[in-house]
Formats: C-alpha cells, structure tokens, sequence
C-alpha cells in the first residue's frame, strides 16, 4: 500500500480592532512546500506597534525581523515609585 503526501500549501490572515479594550491585532502567513513566510503586528499598551516578519524552511530554521514603530506614552499619574 502506498501512502500519499499531500503538498503543503496554504494562506491565511486574521485581524482583530477592539478600540474599547485596546486589542489591535492582526497575522498573515503563507506555506508552500517546507517554506513558510508570514508577519503579525500587535498594538503595545505605550502606543507603540510591535512588527515581526519571519520566514521558516528546513534550511535555515526559523528566522524573525521585529521591528517597532511609534513613540512610547507613559501617561503620568499614580505612580508606585515616589521619589
């Protein structure tokens, strides 16, 4: 009996824009074969955004680019640390 392999080929994305709780999110990634590509960025709690692109393949494993764009805002106000 032979056994068939499918191919592995697929692409999805998903996003999610929650302005009451923040939740500003959102992914791609594509497969073909053993290689894979994709990226997610996310909305940090200081108001910056988190950028990662990655690729991944039997070679040379699983490799990341993050980048981060915009200006942390620490709002003052009650803070833990009095000086």
């Amino acid at each position: 009996m032979a056994l068939f392999k499918a191919y592995p080929k697929y692409q999805f994305s998903y996003g999610v824009n929650d302005p009451h709780t923040g939740d500003i999110k959102n992914q791609h990634e594509e497969r073909d074969g053993d290689f894979v590509k994709g990226s997610y960025s996310l909305h940090e709690s200081d108001g910056t955004v988190r950028i990662v692109e990655y690729t991944a393949d039997k070679i040379n494993g699983f490799n990341a680019k993050v980048y981060k764009s915009g200006v942390a805002n620490h709002p003052l106000g009650n803070s833990l640390y009095h000086h």
